[in-house]
């Protein structure tokens, strides 16, 4: 095997004052804060219903990350101790000598994220009064340009690596092994890119499906269906995000490493077994809208 032909992977953890990984999750964060923002406006949606909408969306994925990964990753750990329990609430580490130090939340899994921001964005919708389909595919089209920074962010700390491979694009990550991987990160973080291009595309172009209505009036349900199907409300977004995200993440997880021990004796991976339920309510989801659509015919 040719060493030379790899990417060598070991790039600082900080850039200034800041950690790469936690300026690649601001930098996801405020993107999605402005396209949300402009959808807001373009909606004409109260200034006022979006204002708290950021913190909910913070809040939700920051607690539900973290839980996430300490329930479904290290239940071991985190849950038969006091001290385990304190970690899992608090950004600290207990020290042998009883000391403790600051460490950030060191472990935040996407599948305990998406359900955090899926409950707080129910509790948004009860205070606001929204319809709770059009929040979510608002954020849903948002989504997928937070998602793509977080996986930059993993990529920088070299970690949710990939399994050995030979193919010419393989990193070497440093601060792991001297063995060339699959960049995993990378993969998610172009797929979801990807996403975000889809969703605004579909988004903006959605008008068309509004235009020549009255010329077309032997056809006015089928344009009718059409643009019922990718209006902002319908669910369409939010169900085309679950499925898009989660299916790819159910494949890619063949070319990662396994995060814990316990998920070598598992038919699939941890990351798999928790995508099939995020699919399966994507797909009924975008069922649903359809279903929407012709019983309003």
């Amino acid at each position: 095997m040719n060493y030379e032909l790899f990417i060598i992977w070991n790039p600082s953890l900080s850039i200034g004052p800041f950690r790469w990984y936690s300026l690649c999750w601001l930098i996801g964060l405020a993107l999605a804060y402005m396209v949300v923002k402009r959808l807001y406006k373009e909606q004409k949606i109260k200034d006022e219903l979006f204002d708290p909408l950021f913190i909910y969306c913070f809040l939700g994925i920051l607690i539900g990350a973290r839980l996430g990964h300490c329930i479904f990753y290290q239940p071991d750990y985190f849950l038969t101790s006091g001290k385990g329990i304190v970690e899992m609430l608090l950004p600290i580490h207990f020290l042998a000598d009883g000391g403790w130090k600051f460490t950030g939340y060191e472990g935040l899994a996407s599948h305990g994220g998406t359900l955090g921001l899926m409950i707080a964005l129910w509790l948004y919708v009860k205070k606001s009064k929204l319809s709770i389909w059009r929040v979510l595919d608002n954020i849903a089209i948002a989504t997928g340009i937070t998602a793509c920074f977080i996986r930059l962010g993993n990529l920088m700390n070299s970690e949710i690596i990939g399994k050995i491979t030979d193919v010419p694009w393989a990193f070497i990550f440093e601060r792991v092994d001297t063995m060339p991987r699959h960049p995993g990160q990378l993969y998610e973080a172009i797929a979801y890119a990807i996403l975000f291009g889809i969703m605004w595309t579909i988004y903006k172009k959605r008008s068309t499906f509004n235009v020549q209505r009255s010329t077309f009036n032997v056809q006015r349900s089928t344009f009718n269906v059409q643009r019922s199907t990718f209006n902002v409300g319908s669910g369409w977004y939010f169900g085309f995000c679950l499925t898009y995200i989660f299916t790819f993440r159910f494949f890619i997880e063949y070319t990662k490493e396994i995060q814990e021990a316990f998920e070598a004796s598992l038919p699939i991976d941890m990351g798999q077994i928790l995508s099939i339920p995020f699919i399966i309510i994507g797909v009924v989801c975008m069922l649903r809208s359809r279903r929407n659509i012709e019983a309003s015919k």
